[in-house]
């Protein structure tokens, strides 16, 4: 088993005015690195064998900046975590979103899917659980991954069978998740976020 911490990146401008990032590289703001040392500091009483990050610039300088405050190695690239791809939404408003798109991420074309988005991040946790277990078997290891609201969120729902995170709630940036993973799959610990 291995135990995953997942972490919202820090705030992006487009974070601010309420723009659909998905795969575009909006980087942090200086709010956003000032989120990512405050979970630097709310995780100081939890041990990291690990950081790993989305190859997105938001999301490995929030991980960058972790590992820089607990004394962590660099973190690692696993592309599957990278945010939901949202196609021809990316850079509008979410309100403008709404209005041209309705509320189903699914029918925006050159979008992924909610399901496909599920997939690549599973198999991403898969692969960081599997180098753990050769690592460090029979000890549990325990991480830090750095990612997205879209990919949390769908995650979330995986591991709760539906029920969270609740309709129109929003994951703050900075905010984290715990699970566990293992040849089982995925298993929620903590629903709430920090």
């Amino acid at each position: 088993m291995t135990l995953i911490t997942l972490i919202r990146h820090g705030q992006t401008d487009w974070n601010l005015e309420g723009r659909i990032q998905g795969s575009t590289d909006i980087p942090l703001n200086d709010t956003g690195r000032a989120q990512a040392r405050r979970a630097a500091a709310q995780l100081a009483g939890v041990a990291f064998d690990h950081v790993y990050a989305s190859p997105l610039g938001r999301a490995r300088e929030t991980a960058e900046i972790i590992a820089h405050e607990r004394g962590l190695p660099a973190p690692l690239v696993t592309v599957g975590m990278r945010e939901h791809e949202f196609g021809e939404a990316e850079g509008l408003l979410w309100d403008e979103y709404r209005d041209r798109f309705g509320a189903r991420s699914d029918d925006v074309p050159g979008a992924e899917t909610v399901q496909q988005l599920t997939d690549r991040a599973l198999a991403s946790l898969a692969r960081i659980d599997l180098a753990a277990r050769r690592r460090s078997a029979p000890r549990v290891e325990s991480v830090l991954v750095c990612t997205h609201g879209g990919v949390i969120r769908a995650l979330l729902e995986h591991a709760s069978g539906g029920t969270l995170p609740a309709p129109g709630e929003r994951l703050g940036n900075g905010s984290l998740h715990r699970f566990a993973m293992d040849r089982g799959g995925l298993r929620l610990l903590d629903a709430s976020a920090v």
